[in-house]
């Protein structure tokens, strides 16, 4: 260890190479808190150069390397094991790498380090009136490399596709400090492998991040803001696959419960948004491209007109829209003060979404029991004695559900995995743009093959054959062979 420190503080400078054990275990712990580690350090490399030579620090002294973004991640993802044996492990901050060129209006480009969190990015391309197309509630603190790096999408998927489809080049440091990657741009032609794609949704597996070359979207300013209630979530899908047949700009398409919508107002004091109660509310976002007319009426006017819910409110001025979007951006705020809640990122198909929420309470209530009363109340969630308080939001328009499980005990993974396996049954993915990390390995053979782990597992060995990059993510783990 004294050695792989000294060559660190070579590298970065003695202030770029933190030891201290408070500062470390801030670092070594998730945004969820469920998700803790030990690491010798925190190493904050400022260049693409400086994190090579520190990989090759890190290589030679069989160092393990976790890299990580801002942290924003619900899996374990970008946090070290909780082992204490060796070997040592660096978390990489990407935090410095915080470059950000200028807008390239002729390809609508931009290239920005890996630590450039999402929301200063969406302001540099929104001075050159132009918009990224990965937006999310962490955009203050989430990056660019950490969201590539799990393929994140945001509440624009439905409109823009996840970050894989923004990703037009990168750079990137491979295990043995090789610098690999192309920042121009070019999107014709055809160069073999595509690595940059390959590296996303790799989870810091495969490569560390440091650049990427990322599309810009023509600024689509939001026109109108739709808030409905509905009888579930199969009608909510129900109706935004006809806003997305029928409405050209179409922009959000967001579900919230009920439950979701009464601790948002409880912890916020927000007032009810609509007329009456309901099972569960769309949120959806459209683009001006109705011009000045009234929404209303530029609905009603479609070839096929659309037949919105009775209780729906419409807001078309800016702070009308935010006072909407409220009810759903203030959501993960809300349930992190009801406790420590289970956060299962999990995707299903549009038409499987009524048969999945139907069957879920069942799902969490059987895993519940089986874990035993719920833990001490830690806010306004469940108490002692009490069923788990089930919340479920996401980014209905492309199926991916953000489940929120309050009361049993946070390290205990079972209602997690009934989650996943539910999920996995109705031929949903048991990770979104959350990532696999380290929490949900054990579960990716339910939605993939053994040869697909297989293949996954070859790319790895030969990218980072000593398995220094971020141990103990993505991939389930090995089953020794036979004797």
């Amino acid at each position: 260890m004294p050695n792989l420190l000294a060559d660190l503080r070579r590298i970065n400078g003695p202030g770029h190479v933190l030891t201290e054990s408070d500062v470390v275990a801030g670092y070594a712990t998730d945004w969820t808190r469920r998700y803790a580690g030990h690491a010798a350090c925190v190493v904050r490399p400022g260049s693409t150069s400086q994190v090579s030579d520190v990989v090759r620090a890190c290589a030679a002294h069989g160092a393990q390397v976790i890299t990580q973004g801002g942290n924003t991640g619900l899996v374990g993802g970008s946090v070290p094991s909780p082992a204490t044996s060796e070997p040592a492990r660096v978390i990489l901050s990407t935090r410095r790498l915080a470059s950000l060129g200028p807008v390239d209006l002729a390809a609508a480009q931009v290239t920005a380090g890996a630590g450039v969190t999402i929301a200063r990015l969406a302001a540099h391309a929104a001075s050159a009136g132009l918009r990224y197309g990965v937006d999310l509630a962490s955009r203050d603190s989430a990056t660019v490399g950490g969201t590539i790096a799990t393929n994140a999408g945001g509440i624009h998927t439905i409109r823009y596709g996840s970050t894989r489809s923004q990703l037009v080049g990168l750079t990137a440091v491979l295990a043995d400090g090789s610098v690999v990657g192309n920042l121009s741009g070019l999107t014709a032609g055809d160069n073999g492998y595509d690595l940059g794609h390959l590296l996303t949704g790799s989870e810091g597996t495969l490569a560390v991040i440091t650049e990427a070359r990322l599309l810009l979207r023509p600024a689509e300013p939001a026109a109108a803001v739709l808030f409905c209630g509905l009888a579930g979530i199969a009608e909510t899908a129900e109706l935004t696959g006809r806003l997305k047949s029928t409405v050209p700009g179409l922009l959000a398409a967001e579900y919230v419960d009920a439950a979701g919508l009464t601790l948002a107002r409880e912890a916020f004091g927000l007032p009810s948004p609509l007329n009456s109660r309901h099972p569960g509310y769309l949120l959806a976002e459209i683009a001006g491209t109705h011009g000045p007319r009234d929404v209303a009426d530029y609905l009603a006017e479609l070839t096929e007109p659309l037949s919105l819910p009775a209780d729906t409110v419409i807001a078309q001025d800016a702070r009308g829209m935010a006072a909407l979007w409220a009810y759903r951006e203030r959501l993960t705020e809300a349930i992190a003060t009801a406790g420590i809640p289970h956060k299962i990122d999990v995707a299903v198909p549009a038409d499987e979404l009524g048969t999945f929420s139907a069957e879920l309470n069942g799902v969490v209530r059987a895993a519940a029991r089986s874990n035993g009363a719920c833990a001490s109340r830690a806010g306004p969630g469940p108490g002692p004695g009490d069923p788990p308080l089930v919340i479920v939001f996401g980014h209905v328009g492309v199926g991916n559900l953000h489940v929120n499980v309050l009361g049993p005990d946070p390290a205990d993974t079972r209602v997690d995995a009934a989650v996943a396996r539910l999920a996995a049954a109705h031929g949903g993915s048991v990770a979104a743009e959350h990532g696999v990390g380290r929490a949900k390995t054990e579960w990716l053979a339910w939605t993939k093959s053994p040869a697909e782990i297989a293949a996954m597992r070859a790319i790895k060995k030969a990218l980072d054959p000593a398995g220094l990059l971020n141990p103990g993510v993505l991939l389930p783990p090995a089953v020794p062979p036979s004797s």
